[in-house]
């Protein structure tokens, strides 16, 4: 069974996944996204209409299916043609990305998840997925893939707050988050949880206790970023009838580092703010620049002498 050891850490100010990857396999690991032509029971009309306020039609994924059958051989044949090159990279992660990566009958997710591994150089399995998505049976075979690859679970949980929940129409409860990852956890399943920061109706305080009601459950790794405003979301109506007002990347760095003070120290931080599709974003446009947005998070950190974990536990609002 591929996991980390908590033992394992350097001093750094927090655990990058990418050095948690070297350390694992001895080389340069990259994530191959895939889109397995999927959707969502938020969006079908299984558990709502029109999915979360945020949502466009790539479904926070690559849209690699709209482009092409969604042939997972020939999607990860593509991307290890152009990451293996620009990041030197000699191994993979096959990264169900798009929708809900485990909605759909239990074959077919089989089918695909084994496709994806079939590749030599593929050496692990990461699921995007709802919390309110999982079956046991769907979990046993996550678990089964575990013996001989590296599999992360990544739940979209968002906020911590159930008003804020219904706010931006998620269709999941907090509690299913919590009896996805209990069970998921049973299945010896590494688990990420993804926060978006600056949600309508939520300022610091409420961010700090999403980080510390995280932080009392038995997850691996954790995924940040800003609310994008993408084209064609309820998101973007409401921007621009001036209902939200996005972060502005000061606010956001200080957010970001104050959450991950709170959070475990063992934890891999997959992720520190996001990736939004030029074409698609209306708002903000210091989200494009990420290299920026992460240096200016490394520059606060070493300024305050705050590290990952370093007020894990504390309580109050500062």
């Amino acid at each position: 069974m591929f996991s980390f050891n908590k033992n394992d850490l350097a001093p750094f100010l927090y655990n990058e996944y990418s050095r948690y990857l070297k350390n694992l396999f001895g080389c340069r690991v990259q994530k191959i996204t895939l889109d397995a032509g999927l959707t969502c029971p938020n969006r079908d009309g299984t558990k709502g209409q029109g999915g979360c306020i945020y949502c466009d039609t790539r479904g926070a994924g690559s849209g690699a299916a709209r482009r092409f059958p969604p042939d997972i051989r020939e999607q990860i044949r593509q991307g290890k043609e152009f990451l293996g090159p620009r990041y030197g990279a000699r191994k993979f992660i096959a990264y169900f990305q798009s929708f809900s990566n485990t909605y759909a009958p239990l074959p077919i997710l089989e089918g695909l998840y084994r496709e994806a591994l079939e590749d030599g150089d593929v050496v692990g399995l990461a699921v995007g997925t709802r919390p309110d998505c999982l079956s046991p049976e769907i979990l046993d075979l996550l678990g089964s893939f575990g013996r001989s690859h590296l599999v992360w679970v990544e739940f979209g949980l968002q906020s911590f707050h159930p008003e804020t929940l219904l706010r931006i129409n998620r269709g999941h409860t907090v509690e299913d988050f919590i009896t996805a990852v209990a069970e998921s956890r049973r299945r010896g399943l590494n688990i990420c949880a993804h926060v978006i920061l600056g949600l309508p109706g939520e300022g610091l305080p409420e961010i700090l206790e999403t980080a510390r009601r995280l932080s009392d459950l038995d997850i691996q790794g954790l995924k940040l970023h800003s609310l994008f405003i993408n084209r064609g979301t309820p998101l973007e109506t409401w921007y621009r009838e001036g209902r939200y007002q996005p972060l502005t990347r000061e606010q956001y760095v200080d957010w970001v580092c104050r959450f991950i003070e709170l959070v475990p120290g063992h934890w891999i931080m997959q992720r520190l703010t996001g990736d939004p599709q030029p074409v698609e974003l209306v708002a903000p446009a210091w989200a494009l620049e990420k290299r920026k947005t992460l240096a200016l998070i490394n520059e606060t950190l070493k300024k305050s002498g705050g590290f990952q974990g370093s007020r894990y536990g504390a309580s109050g609002e500062g």
